[in-house]
């Protein structure tokens, strides 16, 4: 069962030392639909498992990997018997536009499978094990040893990611640095002006790119459109800013960066598929 719910908004129960904790679940229970901060990694280790976040169902087998990134609305649905990992952990400590962008390509969840990933899967599913058996044995720094075993599964997805995106680079290997460079100066930029009036043409220009040669590489890149990447970023600080009850739904679409409270509506249901409104009532 989930031990802290208000409303939808789930409290994890971490180790006194760090913001991790691990779940050896094996209760026949579906979990309604719920958000919490931290990361969640799920591995069935015996028999499978099934989670739907947002508009998205994942069917997961035994020895498959699921990372549902903060935030995330997400339901799950377990069989008759059986038995899995969840795993809970934040970045709350780490300041890493890497992993920020990471989140970002990878929300709402990835589903690590050996036919999808099979340069990763195995690392990460050895990964998880090392985890459930630092949990296990509770030796002298085993937290540390934990979040540093988190870390790799995070770096494992996006090195994956950028192998794929310089394989998908349409020019030489001399620019795909420069490339990458670039669009990770981009991505920095974007995480310190979102709520600004950003468009296109104006980034475009910054990393020296018409916005036709800028639209095509960033989609190769981060694995969306530039204004999909901005509204996530900027919904992501909405649902933030939600959770203060003295701040009307317009003040949230300002602070988030929207200036059309038509276009946040549409844009806050799309990504989380309520309303302002109703996500602020399921906190409450």
């Amino acid at each position: 069962m989930i031990e802290n719910l208000n409303g939808i908004h789930e409290t994890v129960n971490y180790r006194n030392d760090m913001e991790i904790c691990l779940y050896n679940n094996d209760e026949a229970e579906d979990y309604p639909p719920h958000w919490h901060i931290p990361f969640e990694l799920i591995m069935p280790t015996e028999n499978s498992y099934r989670a739907k976040c947002g508009n998205n169902e994942y069917f997961i087998r035994e020895a498959d990997i699921l990372i549902i990134c903060p935030g995330v609305i997400h339901e799950l649905f377990a069989p008759d018997h059986g038995e899995r990992m969840i795993f809970q952990s934040t970045l709350s400590s780490i300041a890493s536009n890497e992993l920020d962008v990471l989140s970002s390509i990878i929300s709402p969840a990835i589903l690590i499978t050996p036919e999808k990933y099979p340069q990763i899967h195995g690392e990460i599913h050895q990964l998880m094990l090392k985890i459930k058996k630092e949990f296990a044995d509770g030796l002298p720094y085993s937290g540390t040893v934990v979040y540093s075993l988190f870390l790799l599964i995070l770096a494992e997805v996006g090195r994956n990611h950028a192998e794929i995106i310089q394989q998908n680079f349409d020019a030489k290997n001399s620019k795909q640095k420069e490339y990458m460079e670039k669009f990770l100066f981009v991505t920095n930029y974007i995480s310190d002006h979102f709520t600004e009036d950003l468009t296109l043409e104006q980034v475009a220009s910054l990393a020296g790119f018409s916005k036709y040669h800028f639209t095509r590489l960033f989609r190769q890149y981060a694995g969306t459109s530039f204004y999909k990447y901005l509204n996530q970023k900027r919904i992501a600080h909405a649902k933030n800013l939600l959770l203060d009850p003295d701040l009307s739904v317009t003040e949230v679409a300002l602070q988030s960066g929207f200036t059309s409270i038509s276009a946040f509506l549409r844009m806050f249901r799309l990504a989380n598929n309520c309303t302002p409104t109703e996500f602020r009532k399921m906190y409450d």
